[in-house]
């Protein structure tokens, strides 16, 4: 990816805001939001401090002030490579451990002073030991939407895109049972995609670790049961309702929904994904099945195509990083995040597992 460029002066980043956003934000917001990302671009470089944006974040930030924009691991990439001395991650907390993770030498700032994430926080390290005693010898893949001490004690990572690609390199390499942690459909997605039975695992009221029964003489994936605080409320019935009202619209879900709101849809795939699609697209009208800030912020780069407007659903954590909080972050230094030095090493061979064995961009 290359660096986004942007206007220097207030008028000029007013006007690229307008022509982007003039649809979705107020006019009064756009010019008060001009003023914050020409103070922050500006500190930025005078820091040498650059911004890595997720497809989530509200519209006015995530067309001012990013370097680069994308999912997590298109960022995780960029962050990975950075020489520049500070990285303001606009994302949540795990996302900003990542960075830290793989470039360690550099001072990682999250606007947000929390950050959360429903999925990083269905599981912790304790459950990822529980889990590899119960199934001895299963290699442990884990979703990067879960946090440091996690990442440190599973043997991959994955994200939405690639989670197929991971557990099929398991398979190849003579892997019987993959536990896949932590959200239960991103896991059954995947297992469907690659026609494998799925074990449910999780833990019963007195805190053991118990699943299903899992098939002898086969490869089987075995899940947790965490989920997207967002993507688990759509419904099969939100898609059949659109496209009684739409005819003709084409939906695409993200992969942390259920397996039933997949079928439903064309098309699934990573934030990325969804946005390449679209924008493949000449005519017609499009529905996402995600977060909904990511749809305020590709309709203005894709014109040809109508996107329905029926998404509510936001994230309240990523909503916590605005403009306002990166400046923040900028002049004060916070909030800085710090992985120790044990876990970082353990998590940075997971994360370095999944890169190996992608292809190279």
């Amino acid at each position: 990816m290359d660096p986004i460029e942007y206007p220097r002066s207030v008028r000029g980043m007013y006007r690229h805001l307008r022509d982007r956003l003039g649809d979705v934000v107020p006019t009064y917001e756009l010019k008060m939001k001009a003023e914050f990302a020409v103070d922050i671009n500006r500190i930025k470089r005078e820091r040498n401090a650059i911004i890595l944006g997720h497809n989530y974040m509200e519209p006015a930030l995530f067309h001012s002030v990013p370097d680069y924009t994308g999912d997590s691991l298109e960022l995780s990439r960029v962050a990975a490579s950075s020489t520049c001395d500070i990285i303001v991650f606009c994302g949540v907390k795990f996302m900003a451990e990542t960075a830290k993770i793989l470039n360690p030498g550099r001072m990682v700032l999250l606007p947000s002073p929390k950050g959360g994430c429903s999925l990083a926080e269905s599981i912790t390290a304790a459950d990822v030991r529980a889990l590899k005693a119960k199934f001895p010898g299963a290699p442990v893949v884990t979703y990067v939407n879960t946090y440091a001490g996690v990442k440190a004690e599973c043997d991959y990572c994955c994200t939405s895109s690639n989670s197929a690609a991971v557990v099929r390199h398991l398979l190849d390499g003579g892997a019987e049972r993959v536990v896949f942690l932590p959200d239960e459909y991103l896991g059954r997605n995947t297992a469907s995609e690659l026609d494998l039975p799925f074990v449910l695992a999780y833990k019963d009221d007195g805190g053991d670790i118990v699943s299903g029964p899992v098939p002898q003489g086969g490869p089987v994936v075995i899940g947790w049961r965490g989920r997207c605080e967002v993507h688990e409320q759509f419904t099969v019935e939100d898609v059949q309702n659109v496209r009684k009202q739409f005819p003709g619209v084409f939906v695409l879900a993200h992969p942390e929904c259920s397996p039933e709101v997949i079928d439903a849809a064309d098309f699934s795939g990573s934030t990325s994904a969804m946005i390449r699609r679209v924008q493949q697209m000449e005519t017609g009208r499009y529905l996402l099945l995600t977060e909904c800030s990511m749809g305020d912020n590709i309709v203005s780069s894709n014109p040809k195509a109508e996107m329905i407007r029926l998404c509510s659903l936001r994230c309240p954590h990523m909503g916590e990083i605005t403009l306002e909080q990166t400046l923040g972050a900028l002049l004060l230094n916070r909030y800085e995040i710090d992985v120790p030095g044990e876990v970082r090493d353990r998590a940075r061979r997971s994360l370095e597992r999944m890169i190996a064995i992608l292809p190279r961009r």
